[in-house]
């Protein structure tokens, strides 16, 4: 669990590419009409006019469908919605499972004048760096300040927490991780540090179906 003020440095797919990828597919078609407006093309008037017309959307249609096709992987892969706080399974094309998870909540952590943390989900496209069974949770200097604590040396045995991660921890670098939480019942709302957290039976999901290296999209 993390939250540090310099966001993970990834190459970003816009959140509008993203909503048009996985969300709202209908956009395309706006957005295409705009396009074919602004190369004036003349308002059909008759039914052979408006074939055409037709035949041309959809043919560009097919050439966005199958651009944005190609940007998907072929095998597992996580998508992260931060705003509604849910988070969708794939392989390819197939969806595998849809829920609720937790991301960061957005509150602003002060420690005098020189310290600070925000507490938000980085976006952007990531990939599993790496996957643990049964993760320590290393508290970072947030955590204890954050308890009103005095923060203890950097290798404190105070620092170290067993059974609050869950089963499996999946990590996106940087201190960010995918991993379970004992506070199921807030699950669908931004009320972590920056991770992401899913519920037991997600998690292992989750865990058994990405590999180091299995893409992350979070908007």
């Amino acid at each position: 669990m993390s939250a540090k003020n310099a966001l993970l440095k990834r190459s970003y797919l816009p959140v509008l590419g993203m909503a048009l990828l996985f969300l709202i597919p209908l956009f395309i078609r706006a957005v295409i009409w705009i396009t074919l407006q602004s190369k004036a093309i003349a308002v059909p008037s008759n039914d052979s006019d408006l074939f055409s017309a037709q035949k041309e959307i959809d043919q560009e249609i097919a050439k966005l469908d199958k651009k944005l096709n190609s940007k998907r992987p072929k095998t597992f892969f996580l998508v992260i919605n931060s705003a509604s706080n849910e988070f969708v399974l794939y392989k390819g094309n197939e969806l595998i499972k849809k829920d609720k998870c937790s991301t960061g909540s957005y509150i602003l952590l002060k420690n005098g004048e020189d310290q600070q943390w925000m507490f938000k989900t980085p976006k952007g496209e990531f990939r599993i760096q790496g996957k643990t069974t049964s993760p320590v949770w290393k508290k970072p200097d947030w955590a204890f300040i954050e308890e009103g604590l005095n923060v203890p040396s950097l290798n404190h045995p105070s620092r170290y927490e067993i059974g609050v991660l869950g089963d499996y921890a999946l990590n996106l670098g940087q201190g960010y991780l995918i991993h379970g939480t004992l506070y199921q019942r807030f699950l669908g709302l931004p009320v972590t540090h920056g991770c992401i957290r899913l519920n037991d039976e997600n998690l292992e999901l989750v865990y058994r179906s990405l590999q180091v290296g299995s893409k992350v999209y979070i908007y």
